[in-house]
């Protein structure tokens, strides 16, 4: 019960932290992606006690995080995830780590706050664009052929920019399809965040 005891205020700012990065910084923009959330809090609340309990075992905090790391590229190895999502996977990964470690340093509690705040405020910042403009692609399969010509750049784009309302800032013809009369090509358009 004493070891629970010591585990309750990490675990209370392990908690807040979690709900911060994923109800308020990543949930709100991704609800497409809803069920990463998932994933997410249960990698923040398992890593937390993982960590405290190989704390009281002739375990290295090294080969804790190798556990993790291995499990998380054999779950996500199956589906490609961007770059974004790894990065949220990453960061729920690593700061229950860092919410364990002030019972083995020290750190005090209030230092540990100020540098979960600042991790927080950090990602809140650089995931909502604020400087960074960040660009997305789509692969469209496109009937207008006749458009992929480059001295009708201009008329293509206004065309995508029409049919699918997004800020197509430019397009890659991947592939023609002279047969079928269409071809493959990705769109690149910046987000609006």
């Amino acid at each position: 019960m004493i070891a629970l005891q010591e585990l309750l205020p990490g675990l209370l700012l392990n908690l807040v932290a979690a709900f911060v990065l994923i109800g308020f910084i990543y949930y709100p923009v991704r609800r497409s992606k809803a069920e990463f959330v998932f994933a997410y809090f249960t990698f923040f609340i398992i890593i937390f006690f993982i960590t405290g309990l190989l704390r009281d075992v002739q375990l290295t905090l090294g080969m804790g995080f190798g556990l993790m790391a291995i499990f998380s590229v054999l779950r996500f190895q199956a589906e490609r995830l961007p770059l974004r999502e790894m990065v949220f996977l990453f960061v729920s990964i690593s700061l229950p780590f860092i919410n364990q470690l002030f019972l083995a340093t020290r750190i005090t509690f209030s230092e540990l706050i100020i540098l979960n705040i600042f991790i927080l405020a950090m990602i809140f910042v650089l995931d909502r664009g604020w400087g960074v403009r960040y660009e997305e692609e789509r692969q469209i399969l496109y009937e207008k052929i006749d458009l992929i010509r480059p001295e009708n750049h201009e008329a293509l784009l206004d065309d995508l920019r029409a049919r699918t309302g997004l800020p197509i800032k430019r397009v890659l013809v991947n592939e023609i399809n002279f047969m079928r009369d269409v071809a493959q090509i990705t769109i690149y358009y910046e987000t609006q965040r």
